[in-house]
């Protein structure tokens, strides 16, 4: 029996970002997050969205980490919704690539990059992560992953009846269809709506990111997508998913594994 249905407003934020800067960043984000007038349940923001995709984390100051946790928990509750994004992190000896998940009461919830991105050294300058993260928030359990994950399906499998699949990244534009086409494979295959939100323009490397974030339904059908600095905004409902696994049982057919670190 389907039960009544559940929606959830997501604002997906497609930015620029300045190098290494999370004071102007953080600047930056709350006067965009200032142009949403519509009630949002949930704020998505970009992979490092501090600092752009840094391989010199011991630049940045090792407070940071903390002020854009705090920062984060103030535009929660101001918002009265949850917020993603992922940030550069100390703790001990090690960085991390770590994603932050903060609910409007202020508690919240982590998870590490599993996947580093070898190519461009990240697994030399962060300590990968071990765990994956299942929330449940307002009826949706969401499974966030960060950039690189994406290329792997064994991490982004949906083994708990998960609704959400959510990557941030800073995808650039050379490899720009690999990240358009396994959003969408993830999407069908795991029956989840799937989110990727994508950063915009040139790094102080001189990387370009086109954007590209988009939202794909439990059928791989394209809701949102965009390649321009802005705001997105999408509406899913719980029923969509709850009449499409009813009717399609695919995930009962699944295989059954454990992972092994």
């Amino acid at each position: 029996m389907i039960k009544d249905n559940i929606r959830l407003k997501i604002a997906l934020i497609q930015s620029s970002l300045h190098w290494e800067n999370p004071i102007a960043n953080r600047a930056m984000f709350s006067s965009k997050l200032e142009q949403i007038a519509a009630d949002i349940d949930v704020i998505v923001l970009p992979e490092m969205f501090t600092t752009g995709f840094t391989m010199s984390p011991e630049q940045i100051s090792e407070e940071e980490g903390l002020l854009t946790l705090e920062w984060m928990k103030e535009i929660a509750s101001n918002k009265d919704c949850a917020i993603f994004g992922s940030t550069v992190y100390k703790e001990q000896d090690f960085f991390y690539n770590r994603l932050f998940f903060v609910k409007p009461d202020g508690e919240y919830f982590t998870y590490d990059k599993r996947h580093t991105f070898t190519l461009a050294g990240e697994h030399k300058n962060y300590k990968s992560g071990s765990e994956r993260l299942v929330v449940e928030y307002k009826g949706f359990k969401f499974c966030p992953l960060i950039c690189y994950d994406l290329r792997f399906p064994v991490w982004s499998r949906n083994t708990e009846n998960i609704d959400l699949l959510l990557f941030v990244a800073n995808w650039p534009a050379p490899r720009i269809n690999a990240w358009d086409t396994l959003l969408k494979a993830r999407a069908i295959e795991n029956m989840v709506y799937c989110i990727g939100v994508n950063r915009i323009g040139v790094d102080k490397q001189g990387h370009h990111y086109p954007g590209h974030s988009s939202v794909y339904d439990s059928l791989g059908k394209l809701l949102v997508h965009s390649k321009q600095e802005e705001i997105l905004i999408v509406e899913v409902t719980k029923n969509s998913i709850d009449e499409t696994r009813t009717k399609l049982p695919f995930l009962e057919d699944r295989d059954q594994f454990n992972l092994l670190n």
